[in-house]
């Protein structure tokens, strides 16, 4: 199968506990000092921070408890690891780099809260958030205070802005590759396919887009379901999955309601080879938490898996495992987390600033970052990372193999013409272009 482009389709536990404890002072040792860095004091500054302060304060909005946890917190770990490296080596512009992570407890109304305080405390970059409710609760405070924030996780496209830097798939990265390969035979020819996911703005618009591109193949929706982001009863829903007769599941339920989700799909013996099931939202970081054999043989979309065999992956396990526990699984919005603050860091360099419009600036000619999963590049049109599509069968070991990738990177799109029609974006020249208004269904 050819995989579709943008333009056809528009250590241990107890290490790891007191190691954060210790970082958890040193936030608090840093937090007195970032607080007399005042917003007033950044005007005139050439590099974007006051002459004489000690540090260069980074804030990460990353949920530590609650259902978006499980994948938040390995995030915030890499985003960690990342500055930890950088001071390491001698900081950034001659300033070593300070950190803040307050818990964002995956409420969407603590986000924005969150930003406004460590914009407050003078933090130069944003990096984090996790769900789609919470960047967009997010994005009137970059945009209004001028800010930056780096988003590592996939989404629904849809979205493009000055203030945000998107390093996570968008769906012709993503999803509708996915559709493509479920439609042809590498796929079983599936004509028969449920929609379940979480109930916001990520699954109901991906899905908006994936009913009019299975629609383009002949594929019949038999069922289209959302539940909240705490839900824990999927039987219900796995039952009527059994008597719609789908002969496939397009997963974009988000957070732990995956792993009661593959519960009740387990109880209910569910055949993966029958009735696959693939997930948009889910990562072998995640699948820690599911038990063994329950979602054997399903499927997940991805642009990194840890099981890729290259000496750059190989390197960046090695050092993020020595530094944070052996036992440590990766996922795709690590990798993507570790892609985003490094092409921050080179902005910041190529810029000679931290301040946001300069390193804004230097996005311009394009930024590109060999990662753990290959070289990605920062579209300076749409701020939106060049992506590999993967798809990933899972096996026993909560690991998965790469059944399919692209050859290259796809350049993301956004706006595809086929949901979005007449909606564009190009920093590069003027910025966004509209078309008509469109309604989302729900």
């Amino acid at each position: 199968m050819n995989i579709p482009t943008a333009a056809a389709l528009g250590g241990s536990s107890r290490r790891r506990t007191s190691r954060r404890a210790a970082l958890g002072e040193g936030m608090a040792a840093t937090l007195a000092a970032s607080r007399l860095l005042a917003p007033s004091l950044f005007v005139g500054c050439s590099m974007g921070v006051p002459p004489r302060a000690a540090s260069v304060l980074v804030g990460l909005l990353n949920s530590q408890t609650g259902p978006l946890a499980i994948g938040s917190m390995s995030v915030r770990d890499i985003e960690t690891h990342a500055v930890e490296r950088f001071n390491a080596a001698g900081g950034l512009l001659g300033r070593q780099l300070s950190i803040r992570g307050p818990d964002t407890r995956s409420r969407s109304e603590l986000f924005p809260r969150r930003a406004d305080e460590l914009i407050d405390a003078g933090a130069v970059a944003l990096f984090g958030c996790w769900s789609s409710a919470s960047r967009k609760a997010v994005l009137p405070v970059v945009e209004g205070r001028n800010a930056l924030l780096f988003y590592p996780v996939q989404y629904e496209g849809n979205e493009t802005s000055r203030n945000v830097v998107y390093g996570g798939q968008v769906p012709n990265q993503q999803v509708l590759p996915a559709i493509e390969w479920l439609a042809g035979d590498g796929g079983g020819s599936r004509r028969k396919v449920f929609l379940i996911g979480s109930d916001y703005v990520y699954p109901r618009t991906t899905n908006f887009l994936a009913k009019k591109w299975l629609a383009e193949k002949g594929m019949t929706i038999v069922g289209e379901e959302y539940f909240p982001l705490d839900h824990a009863d999927f039987a219900p829903v796995v039952g009527r999955i059994v008597e719609s007769g789908a002969d496939s599941v397009l997963n974009t339920v988000n957070g732990e309601g995956n792993i009661n989700l593959f519960a009740a799909l387990s109880a209910a013996k569910v055949d993966a080879a029958t009735v696959p099931m693939v997930s948009t939202s889910l990562s072998e970081d995640e699948l820690r938490s599911v038990p063994r054999s329950q979602a054997d043989g399903h499927f997940i979309l991805s642009n990194y898996f840890q099981t890729i065999d290259t000496p750059a992956n190989r390197e960046w396990i090695e050092g993020f495992r020595d530094a944070f526990g052996r036992d440590r699984v990766f996922g795709d919005a690590m990798e993507s987390a570790w892609i985003l603050i490094h092409l921050w860091k080179m902005a910041v360099e190529k810029a000679g600033s931290f301040a946001v419009d300069a390193v804004r600036q230097a996005f311009a000619d394009g930024l590109s970052f060999a990662g753990p999963g290959g070289p990605v590049s920062l579209d300076p049109a749409t701020q939106h990372c060049t992506r590999y599509f993967r798809l990933g069968k899972v096996r026993g070991d909560r690991l998965c193999d790469v059944v399919l990738s692209s050859e290259t990177p796809i350049i993301p799109d956004p706006y595809p013409q086929i949901a979005f029609p007449g909606w564009k974006c190009d920093w590069t020249r003027g910025g966004i272009e509209r078309g008509p208004e469109v309604t989302i269904d729900g």
